[in-house]
């Protein structure tokens, strides 16, 4: 016996009762950014269709919950920019992390590392990576380029990444990482 698929039924238009609904859905699940969550919205508004005209509710459902606490870019900038530095990323890619959701200049700024977060960062990314004294054998000229530009794509700055790469043994690099002692 041969069934044929039933057609798909398209999604019924969303309503402000269901943006809302999904909106809540979505942070309570994620964290995110306000301009994550319009985008988010927006798209299934595109997918899905409004009952209504226009995309300024989606805009306001979002200025109502920044004002509720419900979404916060700075929280969201401090725990994705701890985050990406724990992985050992450098400061442009958390930067790039951060523009891409839609954080402002000046909050990005606001949780830029210091110095001494970023060196311990780089040492994450080269002990991770087994680059500079760190890996099995010690590296030749053409191995180290490699290992410095790894490390410029991960976001570290280039005196970092040589500092490393070049260092004699783990605890000069070790040692390295830690001589700015900051309150980051």
């Amino acid at each position: 016996m041969v069934t044929t698929p039933r057609p798909k039924r398209a999604p019924r238009p969303l309503d402000a009762a269901r943006l809302e609904e999904l909106a809540l859905a979505y942070v309570a699940r994620f964290a995110t950014s306000a301009a994550k969550l319009e985008g988010y919205l927006l798209r299934k508004l595109r997918e899905r269709g409004w009952e209504g005209e226009g995309e300024a509710p989606v805009r306001a459902l979002v200025a109502r919950f920044v004002a509720s606490g419900y979404v916060d870019d700075l929280a969201y900038a401090r725990a994705k920019s701890g985050s990406l530095l724990r992985r050992g990323y450098g400061q442009r890619r958390i930067g790039q992390a951060l523009h891409a959701a839609g954080i402002d200049e000046d909050v990005r700024e606001e949780v830029r590392a210091g110095e001494g977060a970023e060196r311990r960062a780089a040492l994450a990314c080269a002990q991770k990576r087994g680059f500079g004294p760190f890996g099995r054998d010690l590296p030749d000229r053409a191995l180290k380029e490699k290992q410095i530009a790894a490390l410029l794509r991960a976001g570290h700055r280039l005196d970092s990444a040589r500092e490393l790469v070049n260092a004699a043994n783990e605890a000069v690099a070790i040692e390295w990482a830690g001589q700015i002692d900051e309150d980051d």
